[in-house]
């Protein structure tokens, strides 16, 4: 049902050129995941090129958990310890303690205040010293294999920023419904259009670095 409604996107390799080209351009992208596994939708946005009016999207039209997706180096030279040790979530998502930028902000849950964190955070000289814990970013781990290795957001997200050229720091947020629900397929479809963002899936990205 999925890759019949994706088709008027064009091919899955059109999908992938088309994501990166937008990440390039500073848009957002929408990023399917497989059917079989949470069958949901992320806003993905390079931590690099996000904007304040993005993040408000994103925080609008998301569930409200804003994530950072990095690699285990920059986890390491931050010095973030796993928010547990014994990880037994179902897909094993890898969340590390919350962050907030120590300074230039006030509460940090705004939209420039979170965007603030997320700027400290993936700055290439960014010291541990830099981020206060907890706070309203959550940094997610991505694996040492890419989306080879784990087949998630997370991972399809440092894929697509490093794809487009960015340093491997990306944003997502899951898509919800007006009522709180999560967004499915056909919805997902709807909000692409009505935002103009391009929508592809997981599997269009193993099939293209695959290839």
């Amino acid at each position: 049902m999925t890759q019949n409604l994706l088709d008027q996107f064009g091919t899955p390799k059109t999908r992938v050129k088309n994501a990166i080209s937008a990440l390039r351009y500073g848009h957002g992208i929408i990023v399917l995941d497989n059917e079989d596994r949470e069958n949901e939708g992320d806003l993905i946005f390079s931590g690099e090129t996000m904007t304040t009016e993005q993040m408000a999207l994103t925080i609008r039209y998301g569930s409200g958990i804003v994530c950072l997706c990095i690699t285990e180096s920059k986890r390491k030279q931050l010095k973030l310890p796993m928010m547990v040790q014994n990880n037994t979530s179902k897909f094993g998502t890898n969340f590390t303690v919350t962050i907030e930028a120590a300074e230039g902000i006030s509460t940090g849950v705004s939209a420039k205040d979170r965007l603030t964190t997320i700027r400290a955070a993936i700055n290439d000289n960014a010291k541990p010293s830099d981020l206060n814990r907890p706070g309203h970013i959550f940094p997610l781990q991505a694996h040492k294999n890419g989306i080879l290795g784990r087949i998630g957001h997370t991972e399809a997200a440092i894929e697509f920023v490093t794809l487009a050229g960015f340093k491997p720091a990306g944003i997502i947020c899951e898509l919800t419904n007006r009522n709180g629900t999560m967004s499915k397929v056909p919805d997902i479809i709807k909000f692409s259009k009505l935002k103009k963002m391009t929508i592809v899936t997981i599997r269009d990205l193993i099939q293209y670095i695959s290839r």
